[in-house]
């Protein structure tokens, strides 16, 4: 019994802490299950005492442990009649993956410690991998290549923007849903191989792939002319709040009376980041707004404060800008009057928290909120509409130079629209 009970605990901990209710030191959750007795007697065990197998506690915290009671019967049982020895750490992380699972939500999941680590050092943009920026979608399950990296493995063997991710290894065929499982097989050691396999044009092709360090930038800039400057924010990771900045001053320095921020295919990250550059642009005020289950509207995680730059801006979007983009958009054409240029966005207008768990090293990130741009907006399953809308001609994966104004119409029009912005300025 006394087995039974711990196991139960170690069970209603992982719960307890995946599900968002406060968090409850050791001391504290034997308190719930210590039996009463007089002061002089009372011992601080769990169990009264070394010899007893009872414990008496609430009904109310019985009925919290029966709803478990499952969970240790197949862990028990797994022990007793499995035909191999067994792990129960591996079965309770598995525990905490279906916990997290159940929740319904593809943005809300559990991370083994050694996810937990490789999440770190892929937002820190150093990592062992083939070297491609990968855009799941959840509605299709279809996973396509938005980037790949310059001097990148991928890039060595011909992976471009626009492939379809559609096998890893020879088992592995790639969804949304498992995507995180194909990037952890694609990582590995430097130096080893691994087989990937592509959708191009409807035809399979396959790469043997050598994994490498791969060296991750995330802001890339130019001037287009003598008042244009261009500035790509690939993603919302790393220091690249503090990378933007610096191309934005460079940009400003070369003469730049107006910037075209280009957040194709951004899938998001860090909304601090989009604060922290929205804050550039955009005097006393906020961000965006989050909008709680029960209601309550909080204005207060993301201010903007006074001091922004005196600069035209155009935004350039499309179907995979999502998220941290989105609400970086949504906040600059409501507040620094930025003109959005492109297709309409993906449509992730929730925000996760992101948090360890547990003394091992394990991480989640949990859904807790939807958000709405300053005007009152809601981005989630919508979107951001472009001002201008050009979608990219059939066949175009985006496979040219950085800045091409000759090939890249989404970025000739958001050039042409900077120009009129510019012009009506000076009027």
């Amino acid at each position: 019994m006394k087995k039974r009970v711990l196991l139960i605990l170690s069970l209603l901990a992982a719960v307890c802490l995946l599900s968002g209710c406060a968090l409850m030191t050791m001391s504290q959750m034997e308190s719930m299950f210590r039996k009463e007795v007089p002061e002089q007697t009372q011992n601080p065990a769990i169990f009264g005492n070394d010899d007893s197998d009872t414990v008496t506690i609430s009904r109310e915290d019985y009925e919290r442990l029966e709803q478990f009671s499952e969970l240790a019967d197949l862990i028990d049982i797994a022990e007793e009649a499995f035909y191999q020895d067994t792990d129960r750490e591996k079965m309770l992380e598995y525990a905490a993956k279906g916990l997290m699972a159940g929740l319904d939500d593809p943005y809300s999941f559990y991370y083994s410690p050694t996810e937990w680590e490789e999440m770190w050092e892929e937002d820190e943009g150093n990592y062992t991998g083939i070297g491609v920026l990968i855009s799941g979608n959840y509605n299709t399950q279809l996973c396509t290549i938005s980037r790949v990296f310059k001097g990148s493995p991928a890039e060595a063997v011909g992976v471009q923007r626009g492939d379809i991710l559609y096998r890893v290894g020879e088992d592995l065929y790639v969804t949304a849903d498992n995507l995180n499982e194909a990037v952890d097989i694609m990582r590995g050691e430097p130096g080893t191989d691994v087989d990937v396999t592509f959708l191009r044009n409807g035809e399979e092709i396959t790469f043997t792939i050598t994994r490498q360090m791969v060296s991750v930038n995330q802001v890339e800039s130019k001037m287009l002319d003598d008042e244009v400057g261009y500035i790509a924010l690939y993603q919302f990771s790393g220091e690249a709040e503090k990378e933007f900045e610096t191309d934005l001053n460079g940009l400003i320095e070369s003469g730049a009376k107006g910037v075209i921020m280009d957040l194709r295919d951004n899938p998001g990250g860090w909304v601090e980041q989009a604060r922290y550059i929205a804050d550039l642009f955009m005097d006393r005020g906020e961000l965006c707004y989050l909008v709680y289950k029960d209601g309550y509207e909080d204005h207060s995680d993301y201010p903007t404060h006074d001091g922004k730059v005196d600069i035209r801006l155009v935004i350039i979007m499309n179907e995979n800008s999502a998220s941290s983009s989105e609400i970086l958009a949504g906040a600059l054409r409501d507040r620094a009057d930025a003109t959005i240029v492109g297709t309409t966005s993906f449509g992730k207008g929730i925000v996760q928290a992101v948090n360890t768990i547990g003394n091992k090293g394990a991480g989640f990130q949990m859904t807790i909120a939807s958000y709405r741009t300053p005007n009152g907006n809601e981005v989630h399953k919508v979107g951001i509409i472009p001002d201008v809308e050009i979608p990219l001609p059939e066949g175009d994966n985006g496979m040219y130079d950085f800045a091409d104004l000759e090939k890249d119409v989404q970025l000739k029009t958001a050039y042409d629209t900077m120009l009129e912005k510019l012009a009506a300025g000076d009027q």
